[in-house]
């Protein structure tokens, strides 16, 4: 009688694992309109030093003179993986906000922007807003959602708000599909900073 051959656990078969290969340290440069509210809300994030590196820049400038910065800033530091810039529409000309955003595309540079203000970002962490509101009445706003003064220069913003994140997420992307096809410079209110969390929290162990 033949007898039945025994599998070996211990070949060729065994040893071939799937081992998981690291990805590159991502390198970004995020450059801000502001200052503070921005720089202060992504330096929030947590992210391992050993797979991504942020180099994140507060100018104070607007529209066309930060994308310019940024492209220059990318140039002069080193290659960097990603480029984003984060601006608001609030009251620049319509033409300065559309020429920045044609210029970052061109020179490959991505954008993070909000119609009117950062802050509407802060409030899709509490409620899904589809009607434009003046940028004056955004703090107001969120000092009743937060139960305490907001602090536009405030470093905890971030981690106060990073249990709505998903929520928030999910209403920018909601209030993005509702504008077909999309104008950034008239879509009041819309924003795109969705996008830049996402690709900050695809290395966030």
């Amino acid at each position: 009688m033949s007898r039945a051959r025994a599998t070996s656990f211990h070949g060729p078969s065994y040893l071939r694992r799937s081992v998981a290969k690291r990805e590159p340290r991502q390198r970004f440069l995020i450059v801000c309109e502001g200052k503070e509210t921005e720089p202060n809300y992504f330096r929030g994030f947590r992210v391992p030093g050993s797979v991504m590196e942020m180099d994140i820049r507060g100018l104070g400038l607007n529209t066309v003179d930060l994308v310019r910065d940024a492209d220059e800033l990318a140039k002069i530091d080193g290659e960097y993986d990603q480029v984003w810039c984060v601006f608001d529409r609030d009251g620049f000309p319509a033409q300065h906000f559309a020429d920045a955003l044609k210029l970052a595309k061109r020179l490959k540079i991505r954008v993070a922007y909000s119609n009117e203000s950062f802050e509407l970002w802060f409030l899709l962490h509490f409620n899904y807003v589809c009607t434009g509101i003046s940028r004056t009445l955004y703090c107001s706003k969120l000092s009743s959602l937060i139960r305490a003064k907001y602090r536009k220069n405030s470093r905890e913003m971030y981690a106060l708000l990073e249990p709505q994140q998903p929520q928030a997420i999910r209403n920018a992307k909601t209030l993005m599909g509702q504008y077909c096809p999309p104008d950034p410079v008239s879509d009041n209110p819309s924003t795109s900073v969705h996008l830049l969390v996402e690709e900050l929290n695809r290395f966030i162990r």
